[in-house]
């Protein structure tokens, strides 16, 4: 592992989540439980049959934001990737936002106030498109790259596709932000708002960071998987 990285397999796990909580949410999605002792990094994912560099590529990623090109010895895994992929949906769309949807009913009265309905018409309009782009992500794009890991090649699909028409799916929650701020109902409790408000912003962040780990790791990886793959078939 490349001593340029923050993180390497010999630092130990609990020193990562001491310094930099948000890591937390990258073990989960890896399977990874807390009580980790005093065990290294490649001790954890060992014990629980994980990819030790793909995991550490998305942490050194997110806490340094750049991508590290390591040597063949340190490419990361597809399917790891994959599945690290998949549980950030999960989490996103079973956990994290009807989680915040249950805050903002508890927060607000909507028995007369118009900008109340709409606030929550707005949120639940958001978590169908967010739906909607994750399963496609689920169905076709993770499916084409585990196509592509077997060795074999879809016709009717590049991940080229994918890459061009990849939108940040956070962009529509710095609008909901700016009207829970600007225009508030009165009717409010304003300390379980605030609770909601700020689960926006994180999920908003956390939603960035899964795109750039997309865009960043996970792209890239399948076409370097893609020219392979089509190289070995000429």
């Amino acid at each position: 592992m490349d001593k340029l990285q923050k993180y390497s397999p010999d630092d130990k796990m609990c020193d990562l989540i001491a310094e930099n909580y948000s890591l937390l949410q990258v073990m989960s999605r890896f399977g990874l439980a807390l009580g980790v002792g005093e065990k290294t990094v490649h001790e954890i994912c060992e014990a629980n049959q994980v990819d030790c560099n793909t995991f550490l590529a998305i942490v050194n990623f997110m806490v340094e934001g750049f991508v590290h090109i390591g040597d063949d010895n340190e490419q990361i895994s597809v399917s790891a990737l994959i599945d690290y992929l998949r549980q950030s949906h999960i989490y996103f769309l079973e956990f994290s936002l009807p989680a915040i949807r249950r805050k903002l009913i508890e927060a607000i009265d909507y028995s007369e106030d118009d900008i109340s309905f709409l606030i929550l018409k707005f949120f639940d309009e958001y978590m169908r498109e967010i739906r909607r782009h994750m399963e496609y992500e689920d169905k076709t794009v993770f499916k084409y790259a585990e196509e592509l890991s077997k060795g074999i090649v879809p016709d009717k699909y590049k991940i080229g596709t994918y890459s061009k028409h990849h939108d940040q799916v956070g962009e529509t929650l710095t609008e909901l932000k700016n009207i829970l701020i600007k225009y508030c109902p009165e009717k409010v409790n304003i300390n379980l708002l605030n609770l909601a408000l700020s689960d926006i912003y994180a999920c908003e962040e956390g939603l960035e960071w899964h795109s750039k780990v997309e865009d960043y790791l996970f792209v890239p990886a399948i076409f370097n998987l893609e020219r392979s793959v089509r190289d070995e078939q000429k």
